[in-house]
């Protein structure tokens, strides 16, 4: 079995395009759905696209989920993030409400010549958490007590690695839709013993185009803060790294 691993698409569906015709190129047996799959300009268009995989697809929710169903039902939260929320929840349907509901925080596939892989969106015990390529042993000891799986696939912080952390591979696919670094689409691909940190290139601008076309209230300023000119790996790292502590 091929594993594709699709984390923080954030709603982008000209990047999710790309990545799924990459994907079905590459033949990949699954596609994880690693997280944060709607929170962003276009909700409903990306849940009916990733819907339409039907068994192919294997869905774990991050934050974003849960903060959109929580707006969608009367449950918004603070500050920017309930904003970003409310926002998604305005332009889906009960039947997409519906489809994020109660997905699973982690998830467990047998990967050919990898053996059992544990899928997280942030880290196995929490949805929000943040840890980092540079992030210390011990801290990584913290957030993965208890998991047994040799390979451990996060997303969250929408920057791609592979690491170890005591004797425990750690693999984050970057983003599909909110990239922090060149530009691109980044997801990963896992089988016959081996992980591909992967990037699709995609027409920015013309994506750009295509989400400020939509109904989200704040497409413009989305498209331009994280599709034309996205923020590097180095302020993002700075802006996670005091996020990285319990």
């Amino acid at each position: 079995m091929r594993v594709a691993v699709l984390a923080d698409v954030h709603a982008n569906l000209p990047a999710l395009e790309a990545v799924l015709d990459d994907v079905d190129t590459c033949g990949a047996d699954r596609i994880v759905l690693l997280g944060d799959i709607a929170g962003g300009p276009l909700p409903a268009e990306t849940l009916d696209r990733l819907a339409a995989l039907g068994d192919r697809a294997v869905w774990v929710h991050g934050n974003g989920e849960r903060e959109i169903v929580d707006a969608f039902d009367g449950r918004p939260g603070d500050g920017r993030t309930g904003a970003d929320a409310a926002d998604c929840a305005a332009l889906i349907e009960q039947r997409h409400r519906d489809l994020l509901h109660g997905l699973p925080l982690t998830v467990t596939l047998d990967v050919d010549g990898l053996g059992p892989v544990l899928f997280c969106h942030a880290t196995p015990r929490r949805d929000d958490e943040f840890v980092l390529v540079d992030s210390p042993v011990a801290r990584w000891n913290a957030v993965l007590g208890g998991v047994s799986a040799p390979l451990v696939v996060c997303g969250h912080t929408h920057m791609p690695f592979d690491r170890l952390a005591d004797r425990r591979r750690v693999v984050n696919p970057g983003s599909v839709g909110m990239n922090y670094g060149p530009p691109g689409a980044y997801w990963a691909l896992l089988g016959d013993g081996v992980v591909q940190l992967r990037r699709t290139p995609y027409d920015a601008r013309r994506a750009a185009a295509r989400i400020v076309a939509g109904r989200h209230p704040q497409a413009a300023w989305w498209a331009e803060q994280y599709v034309t000119a996205p923020y590097s790996d180095a302020d993002a790292l700075a802006a996670f790294t005091g996020l990285t502590r319990d």
